[in-house]
């Protein structure tokens, strides 16, 4: 049987750590593995497989479906990230899963504020009060710091100044 490598990213990081498990884990066979390898250290610590909403259960016996070379894993202590997003005088709010990709996010906000495509194209997310605009495939949960939201700011990409 071969191994997969999968790809762990912790709630807070950006750092990717590689790590390789048996083909077709169950739940339990990776949460064993991850502690193993000192990756879980605290019992409020979850695993997520990419986007998925629900987190793995430590002690399951079930194969773990939809994992293969090259997955992400999260570990993160948020089951939810609650996301703000404000665009001009308006405020939408909803939760995600922890591994979410900010692109996702920024498709739903769209849909939200009812933006064509063309808006939607000139625009990113921007987080609040800061100058950081995440790279579109940045796990939610990587963007988290104490705490289990984010806010973001629906800004144009480019602000073109005209001379007068």
């Amino acid at each position: 049987m071969s191994d997969s490598v999968l790809f762990i990213q912790f709630q807070g990081d950006k750092q990717l750590i590689e790590v390789s498990v048996p083909e077709n884990p169950s739940e339990r066979n990776l949460h064993r593995r991850l502690t193993e390898l000192g990756i879980l250290t605290a019992p409020d610590m979850l695993v997520f497989i990419d986007e998925a909403e629900e987190h793995l259960q430590r002690d399951a016996d079930r194969t773990i479906s939809g994992i293969r070379h090259g997955t992400r894993v999260h570990i993160s202590r948020c089951r939810k990230v609650r996301v703000s997003v404000h665009y001009l005088n308006r405020t939408v709010e909803r939760d995600f899963a922890p591994g979410v990709r900010v692109r996702s996010v920024k498709t739903w906000a769209v849909e939200e504020f009812r933006l064509d495509h063309k808006d939607a194209a000139e625009h990113v997310l921007q987080i609040c009060e800061a100058a950081d605009r995440p790279p579109t495939d940045t796990p939610l949960h990587v963007l988290v710091h104490g705490g289990c939201s984010l806010c973001f700011d629906l800004v144009p990409e480019k602000r073109i100044e005209g001379c007068l």
